[in-house]
């Protein structure tokens, strides 16, 4: 025994230190890195391009080869999509603010963007305005979407700026990742980041899904799923569609793994399912380009998101050097991501600037080879993965509360605020002609009412995310009225749901009610209440702009109504109205389409 000690002992000693360091460190050129970081973005918009044209339009279904688009290099081009620059936020959080930025910044920052979402980022947002700080604006007592892919389709940047590093990966979506989702939601995107942070070292398409698994919590349903299709692919390596239909026997059609969908149907945008479409791209493209970006896109459901992530994973592993000419010829390297400081070529920078960051800290070294080159010599660490929750069961809430100070650091054009005083919180004394009316009582966002005689007017079909009604059911849901309008109530029942009047302030004369939606399911009607307060009987115009519909009532009388699918433009009405002396009460009714929200309100005395 002492023998075989003194021998080990000796072997050891005379290992030379390349060998030993081997062991706790991998060396990546600084070089490499920045060629594959490069790829990884290139990747994403490629992915996200090519795949766009089939979004949530196959579901539940395998979208037939002959409508797969064919790939235009033009498509390459990507800056202006959700996809791509809602996880620029989070970089931008990083670069002002360093590496250990904290989660309350990082959702102050979030809850100042200014972009269309949907599902749990719209959620998410809408509680940080409200105060519901994070990680309690992902939880599911107050968002009702913490499983859908949100975050998934947003953290390829955290396995981008942390090349080998899994648990900066795993610890980025606790900074990141809970502002909007919870379980499963929120393990999809430290699955997907612990891929690309492997694709820098490793190009076997099954080592890399095997790396981001290793970051998700076992006995969680989205280990159970991704485990499910490595075990899938290996008995029908050569029938990818076989291994299409058990994933959608299991992960779409049984209910028990739709526990935490915010949709039960056809449309299913959960985490877990298209995760698994992801891996179908990267087990059945083997490496092949074209092949894993078809593959995840056919796979149907979120077809931009999947191929994005399956793409950008593939092009790091494979450098952007390599990268056929037909992906980058196009590429615009000053075109500038929407919201977003960035173009290619910056975006690059930054990731290499907040990359040798997460290399200092995660214990890692920038060192130079014998040719003077940067190298990252990056620390081998055991994975520590989050902790297993799941939304159907989730764990006590955290009371976490933005400050009062905190809230003032919003960059936010409109604010709602509990109302204390009823109608005497928007009560204008001494309105004059030509002075935006920027502060009402806010009373929404609401659902449609329903005509429940009429079943085609019912839901059409779903659009990224938002609910569609056709043109009978939005005609109809003008039509009937959800309040009173002329004796005032704090608080309105419709269905089982209690709302309350908040007070609106804005800041600008355009008042954007996107920024108060909370779910793209309520994303429909909002009331606005105000007193205005006349010294004499009085005649004036009201100049109103709206997007989309609009209804005045003064005195709870209708005085004006135009269902018009339509942008905010000033005075685009113009309404004359009688008010009289003393105590005036005007509401607006402003029904949305979809997308774009808003309204404005003057008094003209032409």
């Amino acid at each position: 025994m002492k023998k075989n000690l003194l021998t080990l002992t000796l072997f050891l000693f005379v290992l030379p230190l390349p060998f030993l360091r081997a062991q706790e460190f991998r060396e990546l050129p600084v070089s490499t890195y920045i060629d594959k970081m490069k790829a990884g973005w290139l990747g994403q918009m490629a992915g996200v391009g090519w795949g766009a044209p089939t979004e949530f339009l196959w579901k539940g279904e395998i979208i037939p080869a002959d409508k797969m688009p064919k790939w235009d290099p033009e498509m390459v081009n990507q800056f202006e999509q959700d996809d791509i620059y809602v996880e620029m936020t989070f970089l931008r959080t990083l670069e002002e603010y360093g590496f250990d930025a904290s989660i309350r910044q990082a959702g102050i920052d979030f809850a100042s963007s200014q972009y269309f979402l949907a599902h749990a980022n719209l959620a998410g947002r809408y509680n940080l305005r409200k105060g519901i700080g994070p990680p309690d604006s992902g939880h599911p007592e107050f968002n009702s979407h913490t499983d859908d892919i949100d975050y998934q389709i947003e953290a390829d940047f955290s396995g981008l700026i942390c090349p080998g590093l899994p648990n900066e990966v795993i610890r980025l979506g606790e900074v990141f990742g809970r502002l909007m989702n919870y379980g499963d939601g929120l393990y999809g995107g430290q699955f997907v980041g612990g891929m690309y942070a492997e694709a820098f070292f490793e190009k076997d398409v099954h080592k890399i899904v095997e790396a981001g698994l290793a970051c998700v919590p076992k006995g969680s349903q989205f280990h159970e799923c991704i485990n499910d299709v490595i075990e899938w692919h290996r008995q029908n390596p050569n029938d990818w569609q076989k291994t299409w239909e058990l994933i959608n026997e299991k992960y779409h059609l049984n209910p028990d793994y739709r526990k935490g969908s915010c949709d039960k149907g056809d449309f299913n945008i959960d985490a877990k399912i298209n995760a698994a479409y992801i891996v179908v791209g990267l087990l059945y493209g083997e490496g092949d380009i074209d092949k894993t970006i078809i593959l995840s896109t056919r796979s149907g459901q979120d077809s931009d998101c999947n191929p994005s992530s399956a793409a950008g994973i593939l092009f790091t592993s494979i450098g952007y050097s390599n990268i056929p000419e037909r992906f980058k010829s196009d590429l615009d390297p000053k075109g500038k991501f929407s919201h977003t400081p960035y173009n290619f070529d910056s975006l690059v920078e930054v990731c290499e600037k907040l990359t040798r960051q997460a290399v200092v800290k995660a214990g890692g070294r920038i060192e130079k080879d014998a040719f003077g080159k940067e190298v990252f010599s990056i620390p081998n660490i055991k994975i520590k993965r989050s902790k297993l929750e799941q939304s159907w069961e989730p764990g006590p809430i955290a009371n976490s509360r933005y400050t009062p100070e905190e809230m003032d650091k919003m960059q936010l054009r409109v604010k709602l605020s509990e109302s204390k005083m009823g109608l005497g919180d928007a009560t204008y004394n001494d309105l004059k002609p030509g002075e935006f009316m920027r502060k009402w009582l806010f009373l929404g966002p609401l659902p449609y009412p329903v005509n429940e005689f009429d079943k085609e007017v019912n839901l059409a079909r779903h659009y990224k995310g938002s609910n569609h009604y056709s043109l009978k059911q939005q005609k109809f849901a003008f039509a009937a009225d959800s309040i009173d309008v002329l004796n005032f109530a704090k608080k309105k029942t419709i269905g089982n749901s209690d709302y309350e009047w908040a007070v609106l302030e804005s800041e600008s004369n355009f008042i954007d009610l996107v920024e108060l939606v909370k779910d793209e399911k309520n994303y429909q009607i909002v009331y606005l209440w105000a007193q205005i307060d006349m010294p004499e009987d009085i005649t004036y115009k009201l100049g109103i702009g709206s997007d989309d519909g609009v209804k005045v009532w003064l005195n709870g009388e209708l005085v004006h109504e135009n269902w018009l699918v339509r942008e905010v433009v000033e005075d685009d009405d113009r309404v004359q109205v009688n008010f009289r002396k003393g105590k005036n009460q005007l509401v607006l009714k402003i029904q949305n389409e979809r997308l774009n929200w808003g309204f404005c309100c003057r008094l003209l005395d032409e």
